[in-house]
Parts: C-alpha cells; structure tokens; sequence
C-alpha cells in the first residue's frame, strides 16, 4: 500500500492477497474473546513485567451441525497487538470509521472503582471491549476481507510493522485547504461536539454513582443500628433485626450494581473514543484536498510561465526575469527547450491534477457511504444503551422501594 510500509516475518508475500469472504466474515466463522490470563515474561528491555493475554477462539460456521459443536481453533493475544491491528487497518483502509479499542486504563470512572488495569473487573470488561472490537471489524463490508486481520484471528505468527503516512504529518496549520468540503466540515465538529457531550455525560455518571455508592452504604448502617438496637429490645427486637437484614442486603448490592451499570458506561465510552477515527478520515480528506489544490496551483504556474514565454511578458517579478535584463534575453534555441520543457510538464501536471481528482473523488464517495452507515449505527447503538441504562435506573429504584416496603411491615409488627 502505498501509505504504509508493512513488513511481515515470512508472511511478507501474503499481504496483497485477500480473504474473499461475502459481505461479513461471521457468516462464516463464530469469534470471541473467550478469557483473559495474566501472565510474567520480559519486555523488549529484559525487564520483567506481568501483562493480560487474551484468548481468541474461532470456529466455522458450516462445521456446527445439530447438536454437534467442534471444537474451536485458539491463540492469545495481548493488548498491544490489538493496537497493531487497528493501526493497520486505519493506514490500509483511510476511508474507513475504524472501530476504537476498548481504553487500555479505566478513566472516567467513579472514584471507589479500581482504575489497576490488573483489575480483573475492569480486565473483564476489556476482554468484553475486545471481542466487540473483532466483531465490528468483522461485520464491516471492506474490513472483513482483509487478509491480515483473518490471520491476525487464525495465525499465531502474523507480526507485522507500520509505517504511518508522514504526509498527515505535515499537516499543520501552516498548510490549510482553501476550498474545504463542507460536509468534512461539518462532521469534524460534530466529532469535537460529540466528544465533549459524552465526556460530560460519563462525568456526570461518575459523580451520580458516586453518591449512590454513599446512600447504600448509609443503608449499611441503618442494618447494624438496627442489629445493634434489637439486641436490647424484648418486644421490638425480631422487627428491628428483620428491617436491619433488609436493609443489609440492599447495602451490599450496591458493588454489583455499578460494576453492572460500569458496563453501559464502557457502551458510552466506545463513541467517546469513535470520535478519533471520525476526525482521522476528515484529516485524510484535508490531505487529499490540499495534494489536488497544490497540483491545480502547480499545473497554472507552468502554464502561466509558458504564457510569459510565448509573449515575451512578464506579469510577476521574478530572479529570471531581472537576470534577463541585466544581461541580454536567450537565444531562440534555448527559448525553444524551454518551452518543450514546460510543455512536458504541463502535460505531466495536468495527468497528475485529473489523477489527484479521481483520487478526490474516489475518497470522499467511499467515505461518505461508510460514514452514513456508522451515523445509523450510532444512533442505535445509543439508543439502545441509553434506554438499558434507563431502565435499570427504575429497577434500582423499585429495589429500593421494595425495601423500605418490607421494613414497614417489620416495623407494622412490633
């Protein structure tokens, strides 16, 4: 690929063959992430280090008949070659909205969570991350059939190295598009409006969480008051200790509850993190838009420098144009090479503006249909988390009820 320098230990020649799998790749083949292990080993600096593998299983689909299941083809992986993966894919495949990894360390999270990415909760709900990420991938149209990520699933040694587009580099703000598409535009702030409606939403969250986590506890010591206070009571005392059990039982479900809830926060924080993918193909747009600009303004140079040629006319000030007057005007042979020269170069410049508008065009078609297709899934993705999130919220809420229902009736008994 010619944004991508890819390297592969003997798997060099398989990179620009592809996998011809349909439109989705589990209509074919089941994936998962199944566990998560931590492991000890030495790092590239011979230093030892405890890390988390994860274990990807795959199986064909046309090999599960009725009541017979074979077993599935395994290897682990860790993080970080999840991260080679979707760098790859998002140099390989510029066009695309490549789905984001799960967060590498807990944040935004609320404070009595651990945020130790040893953590088996939070390695629980990475291994959850992971498999969601290997599912998008697998259900896009173009990512599906790309032969590295089916060997990234079925080889053990697939290792690879990329090298980024330097050219993204290079865009800064000293080289601006001057005729920006207004659609790449509009989508660059609405990922930048995204991103800060999420990030507020999952703060509030935290917060909200963790002052619930204070009123369950509160419940904890409703139940040992009211322990304490039946053990000194003779007609009062097995209502007093059966509201505390109620209310004991409340308090400690509360870790439960939010590691649950933690889960629709992770759904919240997968859009947070699509926000960067949204911007990195409106950054390759920009890049495409100022290579077709500064080929456009290069081809009028040379046809401008032809004109003056011709005439004998000069419009702008130029070294060329003073050195001429200081010392004489050029003979009509080297006029004569100088304008095949520039005539060469005009037909040379006009072949690369049509290529860099095909190149144009091409991008921003492929684009455009893959991010209306992640716009529809956004929505519903969303939608669907937010009502879970709702809807659990009123369960919490009935639970609590129900609580206080069972110590009235304690209390109706004394």
């Amino acid at each position: 690929h010619q944004y991508a320098g890819v390297y592969f230990f003997g798997l060099k020649e398989a990179l620009n063959s592809m996998v011809e799998i349909d439109k989705g790749l589990l209509r074919k083949m089941e994936i998962s992430v199944a566990e998560a292990e931590k492991r000890t080993g030495k790092n590239a600096v011979n230093m030892q280090e405890t890390y988390t593998v994860y274990l990807i299983e795959t199986r064909p689909v046309d090999t599960i008949t009725e009541g017979v299941t074979p077993a599935p083809d395994s290897l682990w992986r860790r993080y970080s070659e999840f991260e080679l993966l979707r760098n790859y894919l998002l140099v390989t495949y510029p066009f695309v909205v490549v789905a984001p990894l799960p967060e590498k360390r807990a944040e935004i999270v609320w404070h009595k969570l651990s945020a130790d990415n040893m953590d088996p909760d939070f390695v629980e709900r990475r291994r959850v991350g992971l498999e969601n990420f290997l599912l998008r991938v697998a259900c896009h149209p173009v990512l599906c059939n790309d032969k590295i990520f089916y060997m990234f699933l079925t080889e053990v040694i697939y290792l690879f190295y990329i090298q980024a587009d330097s050219r993204l580099k290079a865009m800064n703000a000293a080289f601006r598009v001057k005729n920006p598409d207004k659609r790449f535009t509009e989508l660059k702030h609405y990922s930048d409006e995204l991103q800060t409606v999420l990030s507020q939403l999952l703060r509030v969250r935290a917060r909200v969480a963790d002052r619930l986590y204070g009123v369950y506890k509160v419940h904890g010591n409703y139940g040992r008051v009211f322990s304490e206070w039946s053990a000194i009571e003779k007609e009062m005392g097995d209502g007093l200790q059966s509201a505390g059990h109620h209310v004991d039982v409340y308090a400690a479900s509360v870790d439960d509850i939010l590691e649950e809830e933690e889960h629709y926060a992770d759904q919240l924080k997968e859009y947070l993190f699509y926000t960067d993918a949204l911007r990195a193909v409106c950054r390759k747009h920009e890049l495409t838009q100022f290579e077709l600009e500064t080929a456009a303004q290069d081809l009028a140079s040379k046809k401008q420098q032809k004109e003056e040629l011709v005439t004998g006319t000069v419009r702008t000030f130029s070294l060329k144009g003073m050195t001429s007057k200081l010392f004489g005007q050029e003979t009509a042979e080297q006029r004569e090479a100088k304008l095949q020269a520039l005539e060469q170069q005009i037909e040379e410049g006009e072949e690369a503006v049509k290529e860099k508008n095909k190149e144009s065009d091409d991008f921003v078609k492929t684009a455009w249909e893959d991010i209306e297709c992640f716009k529809e899934q956004k929505d519903r993705d969303l939608k669907e988390a937010l009502i879970s999130y709702a809807i659990m919220q009123i369960s919490m809420c009935k639970k609590g009820i129900q609580v206080w229902t069972n110590a009235k009736e304690c209390f109706n008994k004394m």
